[in-house]
């Protein structure tokens, strides 16, 4: 059986407006209402908006290994990590949320499992306006592992391994993981200083990921198995090994300790996501990693909800669901 590593790299080179009180400056001019509105609440000098907070969506649509998916973007465009669903998932998640499918400008692909392609070629046969990224070599595992139309090439845009790319307003780099797909990759992506970085299917954190995962304000990261559940579950002797190999998945104790190993006041929300239905529990995997963090930084960790005592946590970590949609998340940097 292969042997777990985790590699610690800490030197590896790689809408709202809000007003504040300020002096006026010449060069600007005051709106009278502006300066009024200083003079009526008592204050001296008259106050201008600051440049409006930036923001993104998120969405997950699927996580496991009955199907992947994720939305990130806005309303007006976007792209969708992976395309593991089918297709009218996809489009009624979506919809849910008031983003049509032409905002959908692309699909970035992890690697050629089923679990993450089988709703691709449906979407862009429907839809022609989105396009297929991966590397080469994963499309030629594509059609190695699966029965699916050689048309799907009409729509691939070919990719590179540390080579950025635009799409859909984003600077997005494909970077290396380690799994047993096709030239697997994580993502990191960048609009505007939204930093997000995704790796889902991962046997264990190379250099490249730790390099990505170090720079990233958001995190959705493989939380796949509890190892207990997996040794004394029933699960063929094959088949542990596979996920227990470097090749295989990530498991919570790992991820755990990968996050508090990163953690900076800049990480606001880790998604763990790939949960095994078999082998974990949503609540196993948060409690791994809250007590990491708390261990390590003695930080108040939150779960997403948005509640009042959620949002004055320092870092929010969140499951994501198994079969269906999660809900859209504000990623917001002030």
């Amino acid at each position: 059986m292969a042997r777990k590593k985790f590699n610690q790299q800490n030197d590896f080179p790689g809408l709202f407006d809000d007003f504040n009180v300020t002096a006026p400056q010449e060069s600007v001019p005051v709106h009278p209402d502006i300066a009024r509105h200083a003079t009526n609440a008592g204050i001296d000098a008259p106050i201008k908006p600051n440049k409006p907070s930036e923001r993104l969506l998120f969405m997950s649509i699927g996580s496991g290994s009955s199907g992947n998916c994720a939305y990130i973007g806005d309303k007006e465009k976007g792209i969708l990590i992976d395309a593991g669903v089918d297709m009218k998932q996809i489009t009624d998640a979506l919809k849910a949320n008031n983003i049509p499918i032409s905002a959908v400008k692309g699909i970035c692909l992890t690697h050629d499992h089923g679990d993450h392609i089988k709703g691709a070629y449906k979407l862009m046969s429907k839809n022609r306006h989105i396009m297929l990224y991966c590397t080469p070599k994963t499309l030629s595992g594509i059609f190695r592992r699966h029965n699916v139309s050689r048309r799907i090439k009409d729509y691939h845009k070919p990719i590179y391994r540390e080579t950025p790319f635009d799409l859909g307003g984003f600077k997005i780099t494909a970077f290396e993981v380690s799994h047993d797909g096709t030239d697997n990759m994580g993502y990191f992506i960048e609009r505007g200083s939204i930093r997000f970085a995704i790796a889902t299917d991962l046997g264990y954190i190379s250099e490249r990921v730790d390099h990505y995962m170090r720079q990233a304000d958001y995190i959705m990261l493989e939380s796949n198995y509890d190892r207990q559940m997996l040794a004394a579950g029933t699960y063929p002797e094959y088949l542990k090994a596979r996920i227990l190999a470097n090749t295989g998945h990530l498991d919570n104790e790992d991820a755990a300790r990968f996050i508090a190993d990163i953690y900076t006041p800049q990480l606001r929300h880790v998604f763990l996501c790939h949960l095994s239905n078999d082998n974990n529990t949503p609540e196993i995997a948060v409690e791994k990693m809250t007590t990491a963090l708390q261990q390590a930084h003695n930080i108040k960790v939150g779960d997403g909800s948005e509640s009042i005592d959620s949002r004055q946590s320092d870092i929010q970590i969140t499951p994501l669901p198994r079969y269906e949609a999660s809900r859209l998340y504000i990623l917001r940097k002030d």
